[in-house]
């Protein structure tokens, strides 16, 4: 059972760090982050704005 949970936290961290991207955020700090917060992360990353480029 452990193993199905960190391929799907792995999963999860790898969606995140997508939606981090579309939203001018570090990738790859979502990335990691996602891998110890999860789900949390998700919500986060929904609920912040996309950072303004300029």
């Amino acid at each position: 059972m452990n193993r199905e949970f960190a391929v799907g936290f792995g999963t999860l961290a790898l969606i995140n760090a997508g939606l981090a991207q579309s939203k001018n955020r570090s990738g790859f700090a979502w990335f990691l982050a996602s891998l110890f917060l999860g789900p949390i992360a998700t919500l986060l990353i929904v609920l912040l704005d996309p950072v303004k480029k300029g």
